[in-house]
This record gives structure tokens, C-alpha cells and sequence, in this order.
């Protein structure tokens, strides 16, 4: 015969502490790996929308201009990526090194001679969002193709952090995109401290 056994309210009590103690970390480690498989998709997203940029960037696309950055928009446009303003920034920079002859001999005041210094940079987006990596010494001054004028005299178009990424040989140029996409969306509350995804891009 089949023994019925009995449990008392102590022991139920006990079941539903343990079953307490079990569900509720196994809950938020499910959150957490919805927080954290959402943000790997986004970061898919955002590295080949920075890819695409680039690649568009270094064959000569004109997106200085109105057409071409809203061809770059469309590019991003399932992240909300918008010419101004929006949940993304896009930053195109031109950089070339520049080499230790190229301010004669003796060498002029005001010269960039071996060192890298931003020839041209587009930004399409919201400028408000965490920018480039690469920034320039000082304020620079940009023409209507938002190139850098004056950049071989110029010492604020210097980018003194480039050689730490990437060594270029003397007047060779990088084409560098990059890309920042805000993702509160996802935001895990306290838990998360970057709420925004970054990559970068070289040609």
C-alpha cells in the first residue's frame, strides 16, 4: 500500500522560502541576458553602420553634403540616426601624417611637421552625444567641404592621440569613422553605466 505522507505548514513554509530563494536570481539572470543579447545586436548594428560610413567615406562620397548625409541616414535609420538631433552621432575625420621635410629648412613657426593633424571632419547627428576620440589641440577652422584650412600650418588641427590607434607613414591618410548610438531602451537602471554603444572604423 501506498504511504501517504504529510507535510506540515512549517515545511510548506520552508518550500516556498526556497523556492523564493531560487526564482528570484534566476530572474534577473534572464533579465540580464535580454539586457545583454539586445545590446550584442545593437552593437552588430552600430559597428556596420560605422563599416558602411567608412567605406563610403574613403571612395569619395560627397556626404559634406545634404544628399550625401541623408544617404548616411538611411544607413542608420532603424536606430534613429537623423541629420540633426536624434539617438546616434556619426563622426567622419580625415587625418594625415605629416612629415618631419615638409616645413623646410629651417623649419617654419607654425608647423605641423611630423605629426598628425586632421585634414577634414563630418558629423552628421545628434551633437550632443559623446563625440570623437580624436580630438584636435584647438579650434579649427572648416571650408564649405568642412575641410581643415590651413591644416599643415595650423597647429590646433595637431591630433596629438592618433599615432596611439594607428602609424601612418609620412603624407599617408586614414579615413576614420565613428559611431555612437544611445540605447535607453535597454537601460538596466543603476546596474548599466554606459547607456550608448561605440565602435570606430579604419580605411
Amino acid at each position: 500500500m501506498r504511504k501517504e505522507i504529510k507535510r506540515s505548514k512549517k515545511e510548506e513554509g520552508h518550500s516556498v522560502l526556497e523556492f523564493a530563494l531560487v526564482a528570484i536570481p534566476t530572474i534577473f539572470l534572464m533579465l540580464g541576458t535580454v539586457v545583454i543579447g539586445i545590446d550584442l545586436g545593437r552593437a552588430v548594428q552600430v559597428f556596420q553602420i560605422c563599416r558602411d560610413a567608412d567605406a563610403m567615406y574613403v571612395r569619395g562620397a560627397p556626404l559634406y553634403s545634404t544628399s550625401g548625409q541623408n544617404f548616411l541616414v538611411q544607413l542608420g535609420q532603424n536606430m534613429n540616426l537623423q541629420t540633426s538631433g536624434g539617438d546616434g552621432l556619426v563622426t567622419l575625420s580625415k587625418i594625415q601624417f605629416i612629415p618631419d621635410s615638409s616645413c623646410g629648412t629651417p623649419p617654419a613657426a607654425n608647423c605641423t611637421s611630423g605629426k598628425y593633424v586632421l585634414v577634414q571632419r563630418i558629423i552628421v547627428g545628434n551633437t550632443s552625444l559623446p563625440g570623437t576620440h580624436y580630438p584636435t589641440a584647438g579650434a579649427v577652422t572648416y571650408d564649405s567641404l568642412d575641410q581643415v584650412a590651413n591644416y599643415t600650418t595650423d597647429p590646433n588641427a595637431v591630433v596629438s592621440n592618433f599615432s596611439s590607434s594607428l602609424q601612418l607613414k609620412p603624407n599617408e591618410v586614414s579615413y576614420v569613422a565613428e559611431t555612437y548610438f544611445q540605447t535607453t531602451s535597454v537601460n538596466f537602471g543603476s546596474e548599466q553605466t554606459s547607456p550608448g554603444i561605440y565602435s570606430q572604423a579604419f580605411f
